[in-house]
Parts: structure tokens; sequence; C-alpha cells
């Protein structure tokens, strides 16, 4: 039987050569829909199996549209994490994208100096407004704030100790360990003082000749409470300075500035712990800041110009997208008082529970009748959370529709719901709670989007 199934598929050519495929390769391409073609007619022939003309072109149209999709694609964030790493972290301005869009549709004066007509610096875009809004002498600005460390690190340290409190050899999201990046970066950790206390004298009786640096690193991602002390930031500045060491802070998610104006928890910026005596301070693009993913470096001129001659400095280096988004976004801050309207970030972060609430309510009657018999949705306060490790015990008052499946099988009816929303053409991602799927709208700002997903016309 199984030899016979063979024999009565069709080849190769036959199939390309029916309308519906042939089609297709006049829409996608002939390489792209042979590769199908044939992945489906292997398929078949695994299972022993001859589907009907128009079921193997349905096939072959499904497999081609798999095929060529995407697998980046957008969704709606409704986990109630406004900075999720998995989801792409800060979403950006306007204006970011569309100076993104503006380098990336022809050539740009990336690394052309136009007054002169001479090769230019691809940091000179981004690093008058860093310095502009940090105070820094200088800055850089590299892919990612594990890269800023890492390269700061080496280009200062390399061979040398690094002296960091115990309590803050921080483990961020993906096992990235302080420690591990200082080794790579080839400094001696020195670890001084104790898990929840650090005196400005553990750095001063730690400090030696083969001492190249002095490290803070921002606790951002936990809090320790209780029992606890750590040295006062300008007596640690000041003690790196009587002995001609930089003083490094990473801040990890830095703000560019303080939340407490959009009713959130104060965060130390840069420009506060540059003023409070750092040499040099890195932090991050797309968090807080509201931008695309970027690590930034600023500090003292002659330190940031041995950062940038390090060899590595190339390597890690962001390119002309991420140059363009970043310059967009820094150019708003130039503007405070509307940057909860212009910067996503800060706008999603800042929301009103009550505006929040009123979405919820507008959205309830499509969820309920998406959801069906399937569950049961009503509204309910929850809380956010900031995320991407950016005051992680600080929560944000919100709604969200809750929907709670229908029988006993709760476990796996709470998965086939969350499924089915990552299914839609538009995948919403929600969160499980308390035996309920919650969807968080927080982050709605396409509240018409979620619409046309739940209720298609």
């Amino acid at each position: 039987m199984k030899a016979d199934a063979l024999a009565r598929l069709p080849s190769v050519d036959r199939v390309l050569r029916w309308p519906p495929v042939a089609a297709l390769a006049a829409s996608h391409g002939r390489a792209p829909v042979l590769h199908v073609v044939r992945a489906a007619l292997d398929a078949c022939r695994a299972a022993a199996t001859v589907p009907d003309d128009d079921a193997l072109c349905d096939d072959i149209g499904r497999r081609v549209e798999a095929d060529l999709a995407p697998s980046l694609r957008r969704v709606l964030n409704l986990t109630g994490t406004v900075l999720h790493t998995n989801l792409g972290r800060a979403p950006l301005p306007q204006e970011a994208i569309d100076a993104m869009v503006q380098v990336a549709s022809g050539a740009s004066n990336l690394e052309y100096d136009l007054a002169t007509g001479k090769r230019g610096d691809r940091d000179s875009h981004v690093e008058k407004w860093l310095c502009r809004l940090t105070g820094a002498e200088a800055a850089t600005v590299v892919n990612n704030n594990a890269a800023a460390v890492l390269l700061t690190l080496n280009s200062l340290g390399a061979r040398r100790d690094c002296i960091v409190s115990r309590g803050e050899l921080i483990e961020i999201g993906g096992a990235f360990r302080l420690p591990d990046i200082m080794a790579r970066a080839g400094c001696r950790l020195r670890e001084v003082g104790t898990t929840n206390r650090t005196h400005l004298r553990d750095y001063a009786e730690a400090i030696g000749p083969r001492t190249g640096l002095l490290l803070k690193a921002h606790t951002s991602n936990y809090r320790i409470e209780g029992f606890t002390a750590e040295a006062d930031p300008v007596k640690l500045g000041a003690l790196a300075a009587e002995h001609g060491l930089p003083y490094v802070v990473d801040l990890g998610s830095g703000t560019l500035t303080d939340l407490s104006r959009f009713g959130l928890p104060r965060e130390p910026t840069p420009a506060d712990t540059l003023r409070e005596g750092a040499s040099i301070v890195t932090f991050s693009g797309d968090k807080l800041l509201g931008g695309p993913q970027a690590g930034i470096i600023v500090g003292r001129a002659d330190l940031v110009a041995r950062i940038k001659k390090n060899p590595m400095k190339r390597a890690l280096r962001c390119d002309k997208l991420t140059i363009a988004a970043l310059g967009a976004v820094l150019r708003l801050y130039a503007d405070p008082d509307r940057l909860a309207q212009r910067v996503p970030a800060l706008r999603l972060l800042s929301r009103p529970a009550a505006e929040i609430e009123a979405q919820a309510l507008r959205l309830l009657p499509a969820a309920a009748q998406w959801a069906g018999g399937r569950g049961r949705v009503d509204v309910v306060p929850v809380q956010s959370q900031i995320g991407s490790g950016s005051l992680p015990v600080d929560l944000l008052p919100s709604f969200a529709l809750r929907i709670a499946p229908a029988g006993k099988r709760g476990g796996q009816a709470l998965e086939a719901l969350a499924t089915a929303l990552r299914s839609l053409p538009l995948p919403v991602i929600g969160r499980v709670a308390d035996g309920a799927l919650l969807l968080d709208l927080r982050c709605l700002d396409d509240e018409a989007g979620l619409l046309a997903a739940l209720l298609p016309a």
C-alpha cells in the first residue's frame, strides 16, 4: 500500500505547473516555491498518503506563507511588564523610527564630516547631546550596556585589580554576571565588604600598587533591605581621585531625567553620578531612557579617549540605525516638559490607573465575545512592573482583563487560551496568575489593533 501511494504522488515538475502553484512562483519566486513543493511531497512520502490536488495546493500555499513570513513580528505586550526584555524592551518614539528610515533608505554621513570633506566619527552624532544632558566631558556608545562595561573595564583596568563591593557583584538576565565580565575584560576581581554592608574603609584598605580602578554597580535588579550600608559615593569618588584611580559607575538601566516628575521612584541619573565624582558612567539606551539598544559611556575626556582607542571598540560599535534612533531620542530630552508625551516608555510607565481602567471597561465586551464559552471575563485591578531590572520592587497600579477558564481543567484551559491569543494574526501576550489569564492593559497603545485581533471583520 505504501508503494502504491508513493507511485500516485505527482512529480515536482507537475506540481509546479499547476496554476495555483505557478501563481505562487510568479509572486514569490521559483526557488522558494520549489523548496516548499519538495518539502510537501517529502511529508506525503513519510506519511504514505496522497492528498487530492486541491488539498496539496492548499498545503503548499500554507507552507509558502509560513516559510516566507518573518519570524520577528510585532506583538501586543499585555504582560504588565513595561520594559520586557523578551518583547524588545522600550518602544521607540516616532521621531526615532523616522530617523532610522531616513538613513536606512540611502547613503548617510555616518563617518563623514560634511564640513571638511574628510572621515568623521560616528559618535559625533550623539556625543554632543550626551554631554549636554549628563554634564560629561566626552561620550561614546556601543551595542549594549554589557559591552559598555566590558569595554570600559578592559580599557582602564586590564591586568590590574578592580575593587568592587561584594554586595554589587550582580547577575542580570541571560546569566550575565559581573565577575564573569570582569574576568573577560582581563581585570582581577578584588571583592571588599560583605553582602549587606560595605564601608569606605574597605575600599581604602584594598587600594595598592596593583589597583586599576574602583567600580560601583547600581543594583537596579534587586534590593537589599534591613541592616545595610554602602560607601558614600562622593567620598568614594574623592578616594579614587586621591589615589589617581578611575572611579567607574555602572548605572545599568540609567535614566537621563528625574523619574519622580512622572510619579515614579527617583533613580540616580548619569548627571547626578558624575557630579558625585564618578570618572566614567555606563548605562543602557533601551531601558528607562526609552531609546534603542545601546550601551552609553560618559565621563572624563581622557578616559573616554582611552576607551575609544581600544581595538574592541570597533567590534562593539553601533550601526547607523542605532545611532540615528539614539540621536533622535536624545534630542527629545531637550524638551523635558513634553517627555512623557513623546517618549513611549515614559508615557506607558506614567499612565494613570483610571485611564487604564476605562480602557479595560471599553474592551470588556469584545474580550468576552472572543472568549465565548471558554472562560469568564471581567476587569480587575493588578500591579504592573517596570521590568528589565529597573526598580524591581516598585509596582505600578493598573487594570487587566481577567479570563478565568471554564470547566475543571484549569491548567490545560489556561494554556489553550494563552496559545489562542499568541496565535492571532497580531499575537497577544498576557500573563498567568492566580488561576487566570491576565491581559494587563498598561502597555496597550493600539486599542483598535487589539479589537481587530479579537474580532476580525
